[in-house]
């Protein structure tokens, strides 16, 4: 696939990119994508999107909020921002809200399916189209996200490897009810299946909202104290990684960096330490959250177009990066 990327050039892939709905990159070229074109004749003038968030106080939430709301606006549209403050209540409180005000769309981004998933359905059943960000629905139109498959396999692949295919693994796996934490897991699973010297402690940790880092902290704190010789843990796993950052910052205070950490996002404080020779992150999957907000909306005004027949999910690459090119990932996501 890499020789295939190489033989074309930037501006054709974009072009591509572009066409489709999504942000085609050469791999390790995040930068390039953050101005996903439209065609040229996309608008949502006069048109009242929502952009309704389970969150917006982590980094990927955040920044795939404000690229929505600044691509609506970029448009012509009026961008309708709801924050659920990541409360479940909340959250059903604000699509109910939708429902009875009928704007022209809805985008949603993340939140447990469970839960969210019947007002997508009555949000679609009143004639609302409905897109997402990170949230994999036969209720909405398109899902605009990372390829959560890859990222996830390409992740476990860096962490057996970095630990020479054995060893016991800390994994957190408190959120099985999103679908893309639920997919990177998966993707773990399967590649640990062929390395049956690496095995997950069990019972796996839980991570939880709010206080992630502090959680993480405490409960990895507690776990050395069960696993006090070196070698007994050789790496942490979570599927996003605001866990990584307390669970690194734990090792770090009791003096265990031979232990490596791993995650998801790309969130900066978490990709500097992996930057940091010194520091045990060892790697992290880097999102392109204002790729992904702005592919999203770019979708919701292909879909007004008359193009709809979109797939349904739009897959944004992600960027591995581990100690060996963490400075350049900073680059190119505009971190350094």
């Amino acid at each position: 696939m890499s020789d295939v990327f190489s033989s074309l050039s930037r501006r054709a892939l974009m072009r591509a990119g572009a066409a489709l709905g999504t942000a085609a990159l050469l791999p390790g070229t995040a930068r390039a994508a953050e101005a996903v074109p439209g065609d040229g004749t996309l608008s949502l003038k006069g048109k009242t999107i929502a952009i309704s968030v389970a969150g917006t106080d982590h980094f990927f939430d955040l920044k795939a909020y404000q690229a929505q709301v600044e691509t609506v606006k970029e448009l012509g549209g009026t961008p309708i921002g709801l924050d659920a403050g990541r409360s479940d209540k909340a959250l059903v409180s604000q699509l109910q809200t939708l429902a009875t005000q009928k704007p022209d769309a809805v985008i949603q981004t993340l939140g447990t399916l469970t839960v969210v998933d019947p007002w997508l359905k009555k949000l679609r059943q009143a004639g609302i189209p409905v897109f997402s960000v990170d949230l994999p629905s036969t209720n909405v139109i398109n899902t605009a996200t990372s390829d959560n498959f890859s990222l996830g396999a390409q992740l476990a692949l860096q962490l057996v490897s970095d630990i020479n295919g054995k060893g016991n693994i800390v994994v957190f796996n408190g959120f099985s009810g999103v679908p893309v934490c639920e997919i990177r897991y998966t993707q773990l699973r399967a590649v640990l299946k062929y390395y049956p010297e690496a095995k997950i402690i069990q019972p796996e940790l839980r991570d939880v909202i709010p206080n992630t880092v502090q959680d993480a902290y405490g409960q990895i704190t507690a776990l050395l104290a069960k696993y006090p010789e070196p070698g007994s843990i050789a790496a942490i796993w979570s599927a996003w990684d605001i866990p990584q950052l307390g669970a690194t910052q734990a090792l770090i205070a009791a003096g265990r960096t031979e232990i490596r950490t791993y995650g998801v996002d790309g969130t900066p404080e978490v990709l500097a330490l992996v930057k940091d020779p010194k520091a045990p992150a060892g790697a992290v999957a880097a999102q392109q959250p204002s790729v992904i907000g702005r592919t999203a909306v770019l979708n919701v005004a292909r879909y007004f177009a008359g193009q709809t027949n979109l797939p349904s999910q739009t897959f944004i690459p992600a960027i591995i990066a581990n100690k060996a090119n963490a400075a350049e990932v900073q680059r190119q996501l505009g971190q350094a």
